[in-house]
């Protein structure tokens, strides 16, 4: 049983050494396939160019991206406006690094605070303030672009 187990594990690892030889052969053969792609000629369909132009367009007048947001207030009461932006001033004397916003989504007026790209990140925030805020939720949402952090040279 021994010998045979020996002999397996012998023609597994001349075929592994065997394996490292031919590296050198798919690298030249991978240059002549570059080679081949600089003539290569795609023909596709005009509907395919059409859905992409679209696409494009419909992201270029987006105002963000996919990300997320924590709820913290919500209604429909006739004074939801009022009651919307003292929410917000209060937030924002707790927390004056958070960005917050106010949407109005007939008929509700929602206060939405910050700009998230994963559920995760929103998540640390809605820990924060869960004790302040206690209806707050997680919500997909389209968030403000990310800013760029300015190098210090400039």
């Amino acid at each position: 049983m021994r010998i045979l187990f020996l002999f397996l594990i012998s023609v597994f690892s001349c075929q592994f050494i065997a394996a490292q030889e031919s590296f050198q052969e798919e690298l030249t053969a991978d240059s002549t396939r570059i080679a081949l792609m600089d003539n290569l000629d795609v023909s596709r369909d005009p509907r395919l160019d059409k859905m992409l132009k679209w696409h494009i367009e419909k992201n270029e007048k987006r105002e963000g991206i996919d990300g997320f947001r924590v709820e913290i207030f919500f209604s429909s009461r006739s004074d939801a406006k009022e009651e919307a932006l003292a929410i917000k001033t209060d937030f924002l004397s707790d927390y004056p690094n958070q960005a917050v916003h106010i949407k109005f989504v007939a008929p509700n007026f929602r206060v939405r605070v910050g700009d998230f790209r994963t559920k995760n990140e929103a998540w640390r925030l809605y820990k924060q303030i869960q004790r302040d805020y206690p209806a707050a939720f997680i919500v997909p949402d389209v968030i403000d672009f990310p800013l760029l952090k300015q190098n210090q040279n400039e």
